[in-house]
């Protein structure tokens, strides 16, 4: 235990070491790195402690790892945690992403849907802005009903990327909802309805224009 404790650190070292050496050019991207016996001597390392290095830097895509031919470039920097970046971003720039993802999704959806889509597709729809509801209540079924169109499409990395925005537009649209109350139920409701029978019918194009033009509408509220 007290020999793990001792090199965890000095493989840390060794990653960010490693990371400086990518960064100020050394191995370009796409680069095979040396050998793990070159390498180790190289650095003054054993070799386990490299392989806890390589292993931190692939964790964070930088490195990959393939068995038989090396270990090679993939970025040349690490890339910020998710949350991390989610909790910086403005809701305006979290809309954008929405916009390239949900107005994709859209397209998909009226492509790919099937009966079942279409019955949760439905039942979200008439969850969203009934009488007396909460803001809350009226943000998470707006939420769930965006997440139905994205499941509709069957793309399982669109649908992990719309999760990932949840928890830091929640908020933000309660917030929003409070202070700036939706013009219209009635319109809203209406853009809502137009997106289903896009998808219905199998339209894109048309589910696709809907969708952007009511998240573009969306943006504006909060510019």
């Amino acid at each position: 235990m007290i020999s793990q404790v001792q090199r965890h650190p000095l493989a840390a070292q060794t990653a960010e070491l490693l990371l400086a050496r990518i960064r100020g050019g050394e191995w370009p991207l796409g680069h095979r790195l040396p050998g793990e016996t070159t390498l180790a001597a190289q650095l003054g390392i054993g070799r386990s402690t490299l392989r806890e290095a390589i292993r931190e830097l692939a964790g964070k895509g930088v490195l990959d790892s393939r068995q038989g031919a090396g270990v090679f470039v993939t970025a040349l920097d690490a890339g910020e945690d998710w949350d991390s970046v989610l909790r910086r971003a403005t809701v305006a720039s979290v809309i954008e992403a929405r916009l390239a993802i949900e107005t994709e999704a859209a397209a998909l959806a009226a492509v790919r849907r099937t009966p079942a889509d279409l019955r949760v597709l439905r039942r979200t729809l008439a969850a969203r802005g009934g009488e007396g509801q909460s803001i809350p209540d009226h943000v998470d079924a707006d939420m769930a009903f965006h997440r139905a169109v994205i499941v509709a499409a069957h793309n399982d990395v669109l649908t992990q990327l719309f999760d990932a925005f949840l928890p830091r537009l929640r908020p933000a649209m309660i917030d929003m909802l409070k202070i700036r109350p939706v013009p219209s139920e009635t319109a809203d409701h209406d853009a809502h309805e137009k997106l289903v029978e896009a998808i219905a019918a199998r339209n894109a194009t048309a589910a696709a224009a809907t969708s952007r033009t009511h998240l573009s509408g969306l943006k504006e509220s909060f510019e």
